[in-house]
């Protein structure tokens, strides 16, 4: 059962997956006018200026929003995954990530923006939406919403804990000796205080940890890349020759141009989440005048994690010397051990080394975590379960961070891949099929920011951009809270 799972898992993600997301990219890409080029500057003046905190009485701050997000989409994955990738196959994967994360950011505007469209307030003033939410008021498909919210809270809610966890335990056993089993105990003792105390608390220390874990990994890339800037030439042209196979030794060690291609495709993809919808979740919280502004934030949040965090995962390694890394040679040590090693060679071994690692697997790891039970606590609310499902989702989610660090479930890290791989099918066919109300909070965006207003505001009724008339409780109607 176990190969059969991995094998349609494998196909799924592979080929069907992949070339959806690309296309749909793409689809996105040019209905919004290469949004992702023409405001990409505007993007960085919106969060920049989005602001901390939420109020005490209102929803969720665009900042606190992002960070929700990125704590998701920055984990682990960001360094053993684009470690990996450049392993399999070659320097020319980074090049299919920046391609990727190029057309996810359309992907990531489209599928925020309809989270924003279609919110609905909650009875402890932080908004609801996401995914579930715009498959059943936009397109009154409310199975389909039910079905997209169980797998949704299967994945981020019990299997992705349990990895990240692992991934801790492994790290502190591996490089510090600590048992897996106080590991597991410290963890369930940090986590529960935390979920138990709600979204509002999570994205509290989500605006601080994000951040301060991001600029600290990106300042360390940047001395390498500096330190090695006479080698910079060489990384790129290895980078943009093997991306299309015109040098046979850059090939990884999958060997070939598909390889390559594949590698990289997936490594950017499953990274930035992009049309996974599970970040529209998060950005569905935020307290905006305008459903597009969140949406471009959101969408910059694709270029904080692939293109900066990614990249400098990749320019690390790529810069090392041929002993700490070759293309198409195999190492003998792990992928996170790979990314360890290079930062050693360039800035001098010793402990501090080890401990910036376990700093950065740690909080990479634990942030995720936190990212996953907002996006889960969203869907339980969508399913109508109530405190006692609220206080399920927890007690779950505490238990998985336990069981996740002494035990690495792999058929349940299949099932939870499929069930993404099915949710993001299902996200992708749902958006498109909505993409017009986007476009259209686009188009109006656009056209105020033309007309000189510095800060759009967005009235759904009797607007002529929309291709309908919006049946909302956020957009130009009194706020109603709604909950069980």
């Amino acid at each position: 059962m176990s190969d059969l799972l991995s094998a349609f898992e494998g196909a799924v993600s592979s080929y069907v997956l992949v070339y959806l997301l690309l296309a749909a990219g793409l689809y996105y890409t040019i209905r919004t006018r290469c949004v992702q080029v023409r405001l990409f500057a505007h993007m960085a003046r919106l969060v920049i200026g989005s602001g901390g905190s939420g109020g005490a009485r209102s929803s969720l701050s665009s900042f606190q929003a992002l960070t929700i997000g990125l704590a998701s989409r920055v984990g682990t994955g960001n360094i053993a995954g684009v470690a990996l990738a450049v392993i399999i196959g070659g320097p020319g994967a980074l090049f299919w990530m920046w391609i990727v994360a190029f057309l996810g950011m359309a992907t990531s505007f489209v599928e925020s923006t309809l989270g924003q469209i279609f919110k609905v307030p909650w009875k402890d003033d932080i908004y609801r939406g996401g995914p579930a939410y715009y498959m059943q008021r936009g397109l009154g498909a409310r199975r389909t919403g039910v079905l997209f919210a169980v797998m949704l809270v299967f994945s981020y809610g019990i299997v992705f804990p349990m990895v990240q966890a692992n991934t801790i335990a492994s790290t502190l056993n591996s490089s510090h000796g600590v048992p897996v089993g106080i590991t597991a105990l410290v963890l369930m003792a940090l986590t529960a205080p935390l979920l138990l105390r709600g979204m509002r608390v999570v994205a509290k220390v989500v605006q601080v940890l994000v951040p301060v874990m991001a600029m600290v990994y990106l300042l360390v890339a940047a001395a390498i890349i500096l330190i090695q800037f006479a080698q910079l030439p060489r990384v790129l042209h290895d980078i943009f020759v093997g991306a299309f196979g015109l040098q046979p030794a850059l090939a990884g060690t999958g060997g070939g141009l598909f390889a390559t291609f594949l590698n990289g495709v997936k490594r950017g993809l499953f990274s930035n989440e992009a049309g996974q919808g599970s970040v529209p979740n998060g950005a569905a919280t935020a307290e905006v005048d305008h459903p597009a502004q969140q949406g471009l934030v959101q969408a910059f949040g694709v270029f904080i994690d692939t293109i900066l965090i990614c990249s400098a995962t990749g320019f690390v390694i790529l810069l090392a010397p041929p002993a700490i890394y070759t293309p198409g040679v195999e190492p003998s040590f792990s992928n996170v051990t790979l990314v360890q090693m290079a930062i050693a060679e360039h800035l001098g071994g010793g402990g501090w080394v080890v401990w910036f690692m376990t700093f950065v697997v740690l909080t990479f790891a634990y942030s995720s975590t936190l990212g996953y039970s907002s996006f889960a606590q969203i869907n339980v609310d969508f399913l109508q379960w109530g405190e006692a499902g609220r206080l399920g989702l927890v007690i779950a989610m505490v238990l998985a961070t336990g069981i996740g660090s002494i035990v690495a479930l792999t058929t349940a890290w299949t099932l939870a891949d499929i069930a993404l791989a099915l949710m993001t099918i299902l996200n992708l066919v749902c958006a498109t099929m909505l993409g017009g109300w986007a476009f259209g909070a686009l188009r109006d965006y656009d056209r105020q920011r033309k007309n000189g207003v510095a800060a759009p505001r967005f009235v759904a009724t009797g607007n002529t951009d929309l291709p309908g008339e919006l049946r909302t409780q956020v957009w130009g109607q009194p706020r109603t809270p709604v909950g069980s």
